[in-house]
């Protein structure tokens, strides 16, 4: 990968998105796009993402996360560019190595 073509992002998800699959779901399409990064839980009911990789393939992340799995609903999404720090602090419940 280009270092010019790599992103890191910070993607804050509100609405019904804990107790309904949606870390798991993100770590799914995050191994299939072969990015990195983890998703935790926050305690105000959203779901924080943080993920590395390929811009058109963080894109892609982007986008299934509007969407979410069934069961959740999705009110609200911001994003925001993140440090690599940020990314290898690993603070999430579920990590997604690069595949």
């Amino acid at each position: 990968m280009n270092f010019q073509d790599r992103r890191i992002l910070r993607i804050i998800v509100e609405g019904r998105v804990q107790g309904v699959g949606f870390r798991a779901f993100v770590a799914r399409e995050a191994g299939r796009l072969a990015l990195e990064g983890w998703a935790s839980n926050r305690r105000d009911g959203s779901v924080e993402i943080v993920a590395g990789g390929p811009a058109a393939a963080i894109e892609a992340l982007v986008a299934a996360a509007r969407r979410g799995p069934p069961a959740a609903r999705v009110d609200a999404l911001r994003c925001d560019d993140a440090e690599e720090a940020v990314l290898r602090e690993g603070a999430g419940d579920i990590g997604f190595p690069p595949a």
